[in-house]
């Protein structure tokens, strides 16, 4: 254990000398980094497969349509979290476009409420990624 410990130490001490040797810049000279620019780099978000927070309108039908399913999918005090459960439905919509089966219990193990642990069967979240597909993400 001891040779571990003084080979820690050597190492450290190395690299610590190694940032000792850098001279300080002078910030008269020194220049800011160019500014990077993220327009045109994807967000990790949509990178993910996760879509933008829909519009007003669009959130207010795609609630309806989840109050229409049933109105313990969404939770009154906090809408958001159907918001959000549906986005991030969306990145397993763009994973597993062709198995339907799958969406569906993912779906199922997403969108959970009080009393609703395991979800609300697979018949509720055929008709919960029906509506995710038709108003979050209609073009996955």
């Amino acid at each position: 254990m001891t040779r571990f410990a003084t080979a820690l130490t050597v190492l450290a001490m190395l690299g610590l000398a190694g940032c000792a040797g850098q001279p300080a810049a002078d910030p008269a000279t020194s220049t800011a980094p160019a500014a990077v620019n993220t327009t045109s780099a994807p967000s990790a978000a949509s990178a993910a497969g996760i879509p933008p927070k829909p519009d007003e309108a669009t959130v207010k039908a795609y609630l309806d349509e989840l109050r229409a399913i049933d109105p313990a999918i969404v939770d009154e005090d906090n809408p958001d979290k159907a918001i959000n459960r549906g986005r991030d439905q969306c990145s397993s919509v763009q994973s597993f476009p062709a198995d339907q089966a799958k969406l569906i219990d993912l779906t199922n193990k997403r969108f959970t409420a009080p009393g609703q642990s395991n979800g609300f069967g697979p018949e509720k979240a055929e008709r919960i990624l029906a509506a995710v597909r038709k108003h979050i993400c209609p073009t996955f």
